[in-house]
């Protein structure tokens, strides 16, 4: 039996997981841009404008990092987790500006027992983010496997 609140048990298909929210600020996007994503439209407001993002905008990338960080806060890290096979898509619906508050959910679409290893479970959960005016501005769909906390 494990100690952590999230096993392979505790997930239901179909039940929804909210995210919590989190601001965005101009800082942190020039700060994760200038390390990883240094197109000019996520180092500067003026360039940001006049690309069609309409304002100083997260990168994509920066979104999934946002994204993975609300659902280790929500679950996973409290959870029995092992880590995932991979990445099923990621959509970027709308820029994520500087100044928005993100918001989402992780809604469980599927479940099935490893049969190579009774002891794991796979998840699959699809991820919605919403900026303040509820626009979906991200989405993403991925497994993970977790332990089970039932003997095999």
């Amino acid at each position: 039996m494990t100690d952590k609140r999230w096993a392979y048990e505790d997930f239901e298909v179909g039940a929804s997981i909210p995210l919590g929210s989190k601001l965005v600020t101009a800082d942190e996007i020039v700060e994760f841009a200038s390390e990883f994503d240094p197109q000019p439209m996520h180092l500067d407001e003026e360039a940001g404008r006049a690309s069609i993002l309409g304002g100083l905008s997260a990168s994509g990338w920066h979104s999934c990092a946002m994204l993975m960080r609300m659902i280790c806060d929500a679950y996973l890290l409290d959870s029995t987790c092992q880590g995932s096979p991979g990445v099923d898509f990621a959509k970027w619906r709308r820029p994520v500006l500087a100044g928005d508050t993100l918001s989402g959910n992780s809604t469980i679409t599927t479940k099935r027992l490893s049969q190579s290893r009774p002891k794991l479970g796979f998840v699959t959960f699809r991820y919605e983010l919403f900026n303040q005016d509820g626009e979906a501005v991200f989405e993403l769909q991925n497994t993970a496997m977790f332990l089970r906390s039932e003997p095999s």
